[in-house]
């Protein structure tokens, strides 16, 4: 591989992640469909969503996908759907977009994090266990009753693990496949493994709409008919409300232009495999440690992270030279103010989510990402590691 020399400031700036990219290259299919919601005068859900639910269910060899208004209500939903509430305790993760921890609270469940894999960064089915028992122990006010494990940066959590402390302890799964659209665990797409998997279509994501957007999908037509139900006030077909609802309906101008970016989501993570594969050679032997990928997954990249011991220096210096970078995330959920010290934590504390928090910095990942650019990222990175090699450190 070569690498393209010390590029002048003039050089554009390059951003840790482009949703317009993408949008961009489809303007006349994304502008059509759009225009098909338009010219149809019918702008709740309707025909579009529906297109949309079959089509993502099929790409992932489920049932049922049931469309919401983001992330955060797909996992809010599953977990009301799942009757996990009041008094329940439900096991994630902290080193997590808040959002995981937030639809916790919102269902009116408690959140209890577990630590995360020093490898993966993805939940340690270990410390998963471990802050099962130490609930049931130090916590008669509360029940397990489900766990969250999130696909964090595009890589599968070790789902066999996670669901074999499940089943002990007669956990409910929902999976937070929000970062894996499309990554696969021993040959199975995520979202697969659970009761049900909760997507967000944020902008950002592999999977990415113009707005807000999310999606629940599972192997059980009673829960996906639930589902359908409680995402618009619990409604039956004569509009009574049979069970309490809220209002979280998927907007059909979001599920027009996501039928058109599903077509596009296979080449698109194959392009994020091959930028990641010539970050990871190029980046050798600069003092990072890179992500890992473990045999038994097939990510997709969502994020390509990387651990700097020296985090804000090094994304200064990459600043200096025009590359965007970004922390996911700077503080765990546990150390937020709005949960700090309300959260049930394992006897062992979360070491490995404390540590890697003023470690891990994002660099730029997006398909549309030119070989140029990537050229430029590893060069200025290859800058860094000469500087600090200078330094002596």
């Amino acid at each position: 591989m070569t690498f393209s020399p010390s590029v002048p400031m003039s050089a554009p700036f390059i951003p840790f992640a482009d949703p317009h990219a993408a949008c961009a290259l489809r303007k006349r299919a994304v502008l059509k469909a759009v225009r098909r919601v338009f010219d149809s005068g019918h702008y709740i859900l309707g025909g579009e969503v529906e297109t949309f639910e079959r089509a993502f269910a099929d790409y992932l060899g489920l049932d049922r996908a049931v469309g919401c208004a983001c992330g955060t209500d797909a996992l809010e939903l599953s977990l009301r759907v799942l009757g996990v509430g009041a008094g329940k305790a439900v096991f994630t993760v902290s080193h997590t977009a808040v959002a995981t921890v937030a639809a916790v609270e919102r269902a009116g469940a408690v959140p209890a994090p577990a630590d995360i894999d020093p490898a993966t960064l993805t939940m340690d089915p270990e410390s998963l266990e471990a802050s099962v028992v130490h609930l049931l122990e130090t916590r008669p006010d509360l029940t397990p009753a489900a766990v969250i494990p999130v696909h964090l940066y595009g890589h599968p959590c070790d789902m066999d693990a996670v669901t074999a402390v499940a089943r002990k302890y007669a956990l409910a799964v929902v999976e937070d496949c929000a970062q894996a659209h499309g990554a696969r665990y021993k040959g199975r797409q995520v979202g697969a493994f659970g009761n049900l998997a909760a997507f967000s279509f944020y902008p950002t994501k592999n999977l990415g709409a113009l707005g807000d957007a999310g999606a629940v999908a599972t192997r059980d037509p009673g829960l996906a008919e639930a589902l359908s139900a409680m995402r618009q006030y619990g409604w039956n077909e004569q509009r009574i409300s049979v069970e309490p609802g809220v209002n979280s309906r998927l907007d059909p101008v979001q599920a027009a232009v996501l039928n058109v970016q599903l077509k596009h989501l296979d080449p698109d993570n194959a392009a994020r495999r091959r930028i990641a594969a010539r970050y990871a050679e190029g980046l050798s032997g600069c003092g990072l440690l890179l992500p890992a990928a473990m045999p038994w997954v097939e990510p997709v990249f969502h994020l390509y992270v990387v651990r700097c011991p020296e985090q804000h220096a090094f994304r200064e210096f990459l600043r200096d030279r025009g590359i965007g970078t970004a922390v996911h995330y700077p503080r765990p959920a546990h150390l937020q103010p709005a949960y700090r010290g309300r959260l049930p934590i394992p006897p062992d504390g979360l070491p490995v989510t404390e540590r890697i928090m003023d470690e891990v910095v994002s660099l730029p990942m997006f398909p549309q990402l030119e070989d140029e650019a990537v050229d430029r990222v590893i060069d200025a990175v290859r800058a860094w590691a000469r500087t600090r090699k200078a330094k002596g450190r």
